[in-house]
């Protein structure tokens, strides 16, 4: 977690920019607040991912804490 603001926003560029989604995991990036954020491939795609690895989310698609 980044609490510099041009850090964080280098973060998303770069994942934005990411040819390689399953390979350079930019899915596990998450927003401050929990929520699973945005992804260049959507988040239908973002959650699916997530979920694979074994993740859960909830309704709002937060990730649950024992994650």
């Amino acid at each position: 977690m980044s609490g510099n603001i041009k850090a964080s926003r280098a973060v998303g560029t770069a994942n934005s920019s990411n040819p390689l989604p399953i390979i350079i995991p930019c899915h596990r990036v998450i927003s401050s607040n929990g929520s699973i954020g945005g992804y260049a491939y959507g988040l239908r795609m973002k959650k699916k991912l997530l979920e694979l690895e074994g993740h859960s989310l909830n309704e709002t698609l937060v990730l649950n804490q024992n994650n």
